[in-house]
């Protein structure tokens, strides 16, 4: 009898299902048991790849999404790779507005995937008319056959992860997790899993990382948006200057703070401790865990699991390029006696 080939018919089929992996160096000085959901696992290497298929087989299942429709989302650079890749498998044209925080690495992903990259400024209000919502926007409004996925505003995106975080990290955890660690951008992330893990234990701490110069810590705590919280900052996908509609700012307990040196910094630590190569906003996850740890957040009965969304092959040219590092002065002296002797070596 002829032997079955053992093969998944597209890279589809390896979203989820990500694993579970135990912090040991890193965490060894903290209070508690570490563990990482390490969302690089997924084909798309990033945890934007469970909302991308949701999304467009759900509009595929309700008749908004037919054959060569074209997919419009906003990005700040992973979302846009899945649903690229996404597109790609199921046959739509692919057009993105993009952050131009966005690193170089991640802009040139998306358009070797085969989408149509526009590339907007990053630092101006979100109803100027070169943001990247206000492009979308009109892109959707000038392109017949075309679906505007707008993830932030989109509550597909909780569900994906309904469906599949939460009980992932549930099951992995054997219901033992005691404290959610995750980055909120558009929030979908953080909501949809606490939402899981809240109705299994709502005991269950949910804590929220956002980024200086992001109105979301302050709006969850007044419920107030204020302006004077927006300023310029470089990590990618975390924070808002805006309030997106899919956070469910009442799940979650509270936010911390963190600054873009110590999260870039916190990020290169992982690779080299942990030989998990992540992106900044895992740097930016773990920065929060120590930052919480020193506050006394946790104790030795403590099961903690930290959302690392993405891989670090994406900032090859931000913070893995000593470079940029130092550029940005994130750097102190020493280091940059020794990138300076980096660059002329040869």
């Amino acid at each position: 009898m002829e032997q079955k080939i053992k093969a998944y018919n597209n890279v589809l089929e390896l979203i989820g299902n990500t694993p579970l992996i135990k912090l040991n160096t890193i965490t060894k000085d903290l209070e508690g048991e570490f563990y990482a959901k390490v969302e690089a696992f997924n084909p798309g290497h990033s945890t934007k790849d469970r909302i991308a298929l949701h999304i467009l087989e759900e509009a595929e299942k309700q008749g908004i999404l037919k054959p060569g429709d074209t997919i419009i989302e906003t990005t700040s650079g992973n979302t846009g790779f899945s649903i690229a890749m996404v597109s790609i498998i199921k046959g739509y044209e692919c057009i993105l507005a993009v952050s131009s925080k966005s690193s170089k690495d991640k802009i040139d992903m998306l358009r070797s995937m085969g989408a149509k990259v526009y590339v907007c400024p990053a630092h101006v209000s979100a109803d100027d008319p070169r943001s990247y919502y206000q492009v979308a926007k009109r892109m959707h409004e000038e392109i017949k056959g075309s679906v505007y996925i707008n993830q932030y505003f989109n509550d597909l995106n909780i569900d994906a992860h309904y469906n599949t975080t939460g009980p992932e990290i549930w099951d992995q955890t054997n219901g033992r997790i005691t404290h959610l660690v995750a980055c909120s951008g558009t929030g979908g992330t953080i909501s949809g899993t606490a939402k899981f893990l809240k109705e299994k234990n709502p005991d269950i701490k949910i804590l929220g990382v956002d980024a200086f110069g992001s109105v979301l810590k302050k709006y969850h705590e007044t419920r107030e948006f204020d302006e004077k919280e927006i300023f310029p900052y470089r990590i990618e996908g975390l924070g808002k200057n805006l309030i997106p509609s899919v956070t469910d700012f009442e799940i979650i307990d509270r936010f911390t703070k963190v600054t873009d040196e110590e999260s870039a910094h916190t990020a290169r630590e992982i690779s080299k401790k942990e030989g998990l190569f992540v992106g900044y906003t895992s740097g930016a996850a773990l920065q929060a865990v120590k930052q919480l740890a020193k506050e006394g957040t946790f104790d030795k009965d403590s099961i903690v699991v930290v959302i690392f969304p993405d891989h670090g092959s994406r900032y090859m040219s931000k913070i893995y390029c000593d470079q940029w590092m130092n550029s940005q002065g994130f750097y102190d002296d020493m280091n940059n006696e020794e990138v300076q002797k980096i660059e002329f070596v040869g």
